[in-house]
């Protein structure tokens, strides 16, 4: 499903659109002078696509924190232990939680490993927990700064090395990173190369307008154009934006930063005897200068991590809310198998990650009026999820859904690892129509594998736990696979057979918690 968000207009007047599914795979870097209005822009994204994906932003100056009271988001104060920064990230993805990270009371080495510490959680997350989340880093010049300054090496080695995991393997974790710079000569290379959108806004030296008219494909007689920019103004060009570059004026926002421009203001009237008065009388009448507020101490870890878990739907309110819903049941159940129809027909569904087809399976759910209220989560957890998914890949119709023995099977299919139940499903659909036994070819395609090899493994492994059991049919070289458990067997089928076309897609996910690769996984299982 493609969702646009608004972040402003083009020269034209027309809406400039972001493609938010796009944006999440193939990240952005925002560029512009102090002033250019980089954060008016970010903070523009962000309420856009609150109500469509988890947000992390990484916040050096505290200006970000008033999304908490329009959208919601955790504020996390960086004045911790790098440890309870890391569990913090964690649960912020157990729960799927949009926070910012606020480093404002921390001096520049400890912003620069609060930040490691906080981005490594998020990037250490299990599995099961690889949801979409936009992660956004302002002043990203102090996190992956290009060399070496007056913090620590063993800091800069450390947020460096977490900003290149952000850009470069955080896609497949479902990281997707938003970093907004001064100057692209004060950024790490090998960061900045990651991204393929780009919103490039006012900046005035030679060599950042140079490098800027390079990205975006500009000659450098165009480089010019640069100093010409307005605030708010910015030039975009990217997969997510638009395929050639165009002028963009960013939008009004509805949450604002606690930080704002200077502004003239009339000099004080008083007499210059006064003021002469005033500056050097003796220090024994001076009054004493008024200390400002101190910055409130940090939110214990208990208590924030306790805050996470409340914000967590409640039980109670989903029920009662499932006790008003117009629909019955079958009902629910009826739309929820349409929409699951719908996804694994999409001809790129077999090749996209769990967590990734849930998030999209929930916003179509939200359209159809089946989630719950904002926040309250969907209608399917994710292992109920699973299970469904698995039932809809395997084309199974509803009379055989609702038959004994494939309530049998799903209840054995458990039993397996969950890169291989949809694959015995497939199996036993087979063999309850008494269906010719799936080629290897089939086998192997459903699994997400073209290795005949990894296919018969993978069969010798259902069969050596008494799942499956192979023999030989004829003299044809044909091949039967029989279901002890279910008393039923397939036809007789040709394993070297061609691939067969009907068949659906059956994604190959590695369980969580698994140290071995993908790719060696069923072998090392069958050892």
């Amino acid at each position: 499903m493609t969702v646009q968000i608004d972040i402003g207009t083009l020269s034209n007047g027309t809406s400039a659109m972001i493609d938010l599914e796009e944006l999440l795979a193939t990240r952005l870097l925002v560029q512009g002078n102090s002033g250019s209005g980089k954060s008016h822009l970010l903070r523009r994204l962000l309420e856009q696509s609150a109500p469509w994906v988890q947000q992390v932003v990484i916040d050096p100056e505290g200006d970000f924190i008033s999304l908490a009271d329009r959208f919601g988001h955790i504020v996390v104060d960086g004045d911790r232990s790098d440890a309870d920064l890391h569990r913090i990230a964690g649960r912020i993805r157990q729960h799927r939680t949009s926070a910012v990270l606020n480093l404002e009371s921390c001096d520049a080495d400890a912003q620069m490993r609060g930040a490691a510490a906080f981005l490594n959680g998020l990037f250490d997350a299990e599995r099961d927990l690889w949801y979409p989340v936009l992660v956004v880093v302002d002043e990203a010049q102090l996190f992956a700064p290009a060399a070496a300054g007056d913090v620590s090496e063993e800091a800069r080695k450390a947020t460096l090395g977490a900003m290149a995991n952000l850009m470069s393997r955080g896609r497949k974790r479902g990281l997707a990173g938003v970093i907004a710079t001064q100057r692209l000569a004060k950024l790490a290379k090998n960061v900045a190369a990651e991204a393929s959108n780009f919103l490039m806004g006012r900046t005035f030296l030679d060599i950042d307008m140079a490098r800027a008219a390079d990205l975006l494909g500009l000659e450098r007689r165009q480089a010019e154009m640069f100093r010409d920019l307005g605030r708010g103004q910015f030039v975009a060009l990217g997969p997510a934006l638009s395929r050639r570059p165009l002028e963009v004026k960013i939008g009004a926002v509805e949450t604002g930063a606690r930080s704002t421009s200077p502004k003239l203001m009339p000099m004080p009237e008083a007499p210059a005897e006064d003021l002469h008065e005033l500056i050097l009388k003796p220090a024994e009448v001076e009054p004493p200068v008024p200390r400002l507020p101190r910055q409130p101490a940090p939110q214990p870890t208990a208590e924030l991590l306790a805050q996470l878990i409340r914000s967590r739907p409640d039980p109670a309110a989903a029920a009662a809310e499932e006790e008003t819903d117009p629909m019955t049941q079958a009902e629910r159940d009826a739309a929820i198998d349409a929409v699951l129809r719908d996804l694994v027909a999409e001809e790129d569904s077999a090749f996209r990650p769990v967590a990734v087809l849930y998030q999209d399976f929930l916003v179509r759910c939200r359209i159809r009026k089946l989630a719950g209220p904002r926040g309250g989560g969907g209608p399917l957890d994710l292992a109920g999820f699973r299970g469904r998914l698995a039932v809809a890949r395997a084309g199974v119709d509803t009379e055989t859904a609702e038959s004994p023995a494939w309530q049998r099977a799903t209840s054995l299919a458990k039993d397996l690892p969950e890169d291989m139940q949809g694959i015995f499903l497939l199996l036993v659909k087979a063999g309850l129509a008494t269906a010719p036994c799936p080629s290897d070819a089939t086998i192997g395609r459903a699994y997400g594998t073209q290795s005949v090899g990894r296919t018969r493994r993978l069969l010798t492994y259902m069969e050596q736990r008494g799942f499956i059991v192979c023999r030989a049919a004829g003299r044809g070289g044909n091949r039967i696979m029989a279901f002890p458990d279910l008393g039923c067997e397939t036809g007789p089928g040709d394993p070297n057979g061609p691939e067969a076309v009907a068949v659906i897609e059956i994604e190959d996910t590695t369980p969580a918690g698994a140290d071995l690769p993908v790719e060696d996984e069923a072998e090392a299982r069958v050892e």
